[in-house]
């Protein structure tokens, strides 16, 4: 029997550490165990707001391919990109994989927005589908002109890691935050919501890439300089699976300020090791941390963030011990990496048979 075949189309390297490159990467590789033949295009250039380089390369990508081929495009390169897709919409079987629609990125202005949103109903027009994260991102497509006949929600799978013990005996509560530092993961409100709690002890991982939007970045850093935290807060950078697994086990709460998520594999993570949330309401967070494993809040409300931080690091540590047992039962319901690969497979012979 021939084996399935699939063309994958991403911006750059598989391998970056973002949440939405390592789905990518765990697809590729659970499909490959599947005995999928499956070919990964890097393309060169910028992205999501495409320079000439990165539109040659999508070009050239899809001018390689024979006729009728499956090509699954990452949505940070096809959103941007619609006439490519179009020019190939019919002689080839594309599907756009959207971890979430451009035009929801934070700070974008009203004509940015407009710009994103147009690009990206042209190119999903050209598509014989669309694969998202979550049931959230699913219905959201509706909007974006793809009907939910033509659209599937894989879940991301969690690895099973062992439940986190916190920090020693008598030393503060270690709060870990995971995310690029970029304007949609409210790395702002989140560092004002812990200046409302620096009466409390405490300390502050934050693990994420400081370039991807090196501006805002060093706006921030210059929060934390500003609000004298700099010795209770650290940026370190990105991480390897390895070392931010250190970082989960030591940790006593995760917290992700995030103003929108298509899923939110790191919180998704942080459940899976039985760590109490406090996150917010944006996109599919609901969808993904179960109301009694975590406290969730408005986006951009700093004071509701700020009581949520409180009555978690309090005197009284009850609340924070019932959210971290019911993390670990949910634990056990998460999906697992080879679960998705399947769905994953299936979802793709249903939308492009």
């Amino acid at each position: 029997m021939t084996p399935a075949e699939l063309h994958v189309v991403v911006p750059g390297p598989l391998d970056q550490l973002t949440g939405g490159y390592a789905y990518d990467a765990r697809m590729v590789a659970g499909l490959r165990d599947l005995g999928w033949r499956i070919h990964v295009h890097n393309l060169a250039g910028r992205f999501p707001e495409p320079d000439a380089s990165a539109r040659e390369a999508m070009s050239a990508v899809l001018d390689s391919l024979p006729e009728g081929s499956r090509v699954l495009i990452d949505g940070l390169a096809m959103g941007g990109l619609p006439e490519p897709i179009e020019a190939h919409g019919d002689r080839l079987r594309i599907l756009a994989l959207v971890h979430h629609p451009l035009a929801e990125e934070t700070g974008l202005s009203e004509a940015e927005v407009r710009s994103f949103t147009d690009r990206e109903c042209r190119a999903l027009a050209s598509c014989v589908g669309a694969l998202v994260s979550s049931d959230f991102s699913a219905r959201g497509l509706e909007a974006y002109g793809v009907p939910a006949s033509r659209v599937r929600a894989v879940l991301p799978g969690t690895e099973p890691a062992p439940f986190a013990e916190g920090p020693g005996s008598g030393e503060p509560p270690v709060l870990l935050c995971v995310a690029s530092v970029t304007p949609r993961k409210g790395h702002d409100v989140l560092l004002a919501a812990l200046e409302r709690v620096r009466d409390l002890p405490w300390n502050c991982l934050f693990v994420g890439s400081l370039d991807r939007d090196r501006e805002h970045a060093d706006s921030v850093l210059r929060q934390v300089d500003a609000a004298g935290l700099v010795d209770r807060i650290d940026f370190v950078g990105e991480l390897d699976a390895d070392g931010l697994g250190g970082l989960y086990h030591g940790a006593s709460l995760f917290v992700l300020a995030s103003h929108y998520e298509g899923y939110g594999m790191a919180l998704a993570e942080a459940l899976a090791r039985g760590l109490p949330v406090v996150s917010t309401t944006g996109g599919a967070i609901p969808l993904t941390v179960p109301a009694d494993a975590g406290i969730l809040v408005e986006p951009g409300d700093v004071a509701a963030f700020g009581d949520a931080l409180r009555s978690l690091l309090g005197p009284s540590v009850t609340t924070r011990a019932e959210l971290a047992a019911a993390a670990r039962r949910h634990a056990e319901e998460l999906p697992s990496w080879p679960d998705a690969a399947q769905a994953f497979a299936a979802a793709i012979n249903e939308l492009a048979p």
